[in-house]
């Protein structure tokens, strides 16, 4: 499908990169950590059938505008706030906000800060659980590897941090073969993984404070996806009595590649329905 890539401005001028495509009511979609504009184009792909469909690389990834400074939540918050604000100015039409894994935690802080143009929230597996100065170790572990530019060990803090089992990390690296990472690509992760570890690094984990979010949520997670995820997906859920809880058989965290027209299915539904 026909896409175009435009620029939003957040507040503090620091440019965001956006890709658009498809027609009807709008809809945001935010991309987890190592991401960028290709993260959702499966997904995407589909709700472009009867959406418009708003995909910003979050500052830190290029080709969006990757500031000085140690980042925040708050500064990601004002951001997405500015992507919603071009989403709903053309139709004038509420956003329909989704997020998956970091890019679900910067969701939760957006909808809890300013849900004025937001019709819904739909959050995919946030990583609530990384968070805090408990993974502050674990940031400068990561820090250290990416001055020395030393992929195994930034590999290794990072697997720190999401705690995926070893047996996952071997199957992927085999999955992989012989194929070697485009190094322009591999350096843009590494240096927006940076980012959002200094972000995380600085957030809480209480997922009490999500309970204050009003408008119509989906909480969405796979069955096979390792632990603590489940037990914090399933927190926020208690948090959220009034969101629908969706655990899918068979999937994982990586639903959005493995699964993306279930997941473009359950997102449609779920808008159909609060949209009256």
């Amino acid at each position: 499908m026909n896409s175009d890539d435009l620029t939003v401005e957040s507040p503090d001028g620091t440019r965001l990169v956006v890709r658009r495509l498809g027609a009807g009511d709008p809809v945001v979609l935010v991309h987890g950590s190592g991401g960028g504009l290709h993260s959702w184009a499966a997904v995407a792909d589909d709700l472009a059938r009867d959406h418009t469909v708003w995909m910003p690389a979050r500052r830190g990834y290029g080709p969006s505008d990757v500031p000085p400074g140690t980042k925040s939540f708050a500064d990601e918050t004002v951001d997405l706030l500015a992507v919603i604000e071009a989403a709903h100015r053309p139709s004038g039409k509420p956003v329909h906000l989704v997020g998956a894994s970091y890019g679900a935690t910067l969701a939760l802080h957006t909808a809890s800060a300013n849900p004025r143009n937001l019709r819904s929230l739909a959050v995919f597996e946030p990583p609530l659980y990384a968070a805090g100065a408990g993974i502050t170790p674990l940031l400068d572990r990561y820090r250290s590897a990416f001055e020395r530019d030393d992929a195994t060990a930034m590999a290794a803090a990072l697997n720190d941090v999401t705690r995926v089992p070893a047996e996952i990390v071997a199957a992927l690296a085999a999955s992989a073969g012989d194929r070697t990472p485009d190094p322009v690509e591999a350096r843009r992760s590494a240096i927006g993984w940076l980012h959002d570890l200094e972000a995380l690094a600085g957030d809480g984990t209480d997922i009490a404070r999500w309970s204050s979010i009003s408008v119509p949520t989906l909480l969405l997670a796979g069955a096979d996806t390792w632990e603590p995820m489940p037990t914090t997906v399933d927190a926020l859920a208690a948090a959220m009595p009034t969101a629908r809880h969706i655990v899918w058989p068979g999937q994982s965290h990586f639903a959005t590649m493995t699964a993306p027209n279930l997941f473009a299915d359950a997102l449609r539904q779920f808008f159909a329905e609060v949209s009256g």
